[in-house]
């Protein structure tokens, strides 16, 4: 892949400064000068790149592996080829994240779309707001009546901050964002498009059809969470939407209104949760799962992708399948499945011989 323009190559950190700086090993300190750039996957990695390997089901990409370093356990060295540098280090998925943020710094959250002064004569900023010191605002933003925004904070092309919203501080709220009736802790990181604070999806059937139940909640999201593009969060019906500590959202994920997760959870993209659901800390929900409303999900759960939750997690548990259930019993029904479709097969054949 040719240079990208949109992320241009560091301008050199080399593997001794790179091996201090990640608690890694450099195998051989006589390559310690060597210089490395950017990152690249191991297959076509070539000089300057950096790349890792987790596993030796990849050995056939080092045949054309050409970069300065390569980062790996030291149960891996022996299949490195000689002439590429090894940074050893127990870690290495989290080591190449480290090694990534060092030298790509700007990829590591919505950069400004546009030049010009740090608040944009074309934002909107209601005079009752209150913004602290180093606040960006993009133009066509606009900042509702007594909103408040810390320092660093960037707020983004046509992003909507709604009235009496709270923003703290080094936040990115990128372009077309809208953030309504919410709170939103430090280090906080919204990407493209996001929804927060709109109605929950409440209603009650009546004499002429379904009533609208009001929503008049928050939703608070606390410090370093990161949500995709396209994800919605609603706000509470009358308590809160809440998203826990460090909790990483993918794109286009559907959070129900009195929902709360956890911290440090992981939540992958086509998740939907229906409301009043509680996730425990530590958890983990694959691409597309549903989740019932009015349920819990303990600490430290892991739902397999796709997966249907019906009802509740124990804490600790691997769940699968439709409806989830221990992951034990889910490949058991699975290998159970396969082996009748496997014997109908064999009986349709045996008759058409």
């Amino acid at each position: 892949m040719e240079v990208s323009q949109f992320f241009p190559p560091h301008a050199g950190v080399t593997l001794a400064e790179l091996a201090y700086l990640l608690g890694a090993e450099l195998s051989d300190p006589a390559f310690g000068d060597r210089v490395v750039r950017t990152v690249s996957p191991v297959h076509r990695a070539g000089e300057g790149d950096l790349c890792y390997i987790l596993s030796r089901r990849h050995k056939d990409e080092l045949e054309t592996c050409n970069a300065s370093a390569i980062l790996c356990d030291k149960a891996l060295q022996s299949i490195i080829p000689a002439h590429v540098p090894v940074l050893l280090t127990s870690k290495p998925h989290t080591a190449f994240a480290l090694a990534g943020a060092l030298l790509h710094p700007n990829a590591m959250r919505p950069d400004r779309v546009s030049s010009g002064d740090a608040i944009s004569d074309r934002a909107v900023v209601d005079p009752t707001a209150k913004l602290e010191a180093n606040v960006e605002i993009e133009p066509f933003a606009v900042v509702g009546a007594g909103a408040e925004i810390g320092s660093g904070t960037r707020i983004g092309a046509n992003v909507v901050i709604g009235p009496n919203v709270k923003i703290g501080r080094d936040c990115t709220i990128a372009a077309g964002a809208t953030v309504l009736c919410a709170y939103i802790g430090n280090g906080v990181i919204i990407h493209n498009g996001v929804r927060i604070g709109q109605d929950g999806f409440g209603y009650a059937p009546g004499p002429r059809g379904m009533l609208k139940i009001v929503q008049i909640g928050r939703v608070i999201i606390q410090d370093n969470v990161e949500i995709g593009a396209n994800t919605t969060i609603d706000r509470g019906t009358m308590d809160d939407t809440v998203i826990g500590e460090g909790t990483k959202i993918d794109n286009q994920v559907q959070i129900g209104h009195n929902v709360r997760i956890g911290r440090h959870c992981g939540i992958v993209s086509k998740v939907g949760i229906a409301g009043s659901t509680r996730v425990g800390d530590g958890v983990m929900i694959g691409g597309a799962v549903g989740v019932n409303g009015h349920i819990t999900i303990g600490d430290g759960a892991q739902i397999a992708a796709m997966s249907g939750v019906a009802s509740d997690v124990p804490p600790g548990e691997r769940y699968g399948g439709i409806p989830a259930r221990p992951m034990k019993d889910f490949l058991r029904d699975v290998a159970e499945m396969a082996t009748r479709a496997a014997n109908r097969t064999k009986k349709t054949g045996d008759k058409n011989d």
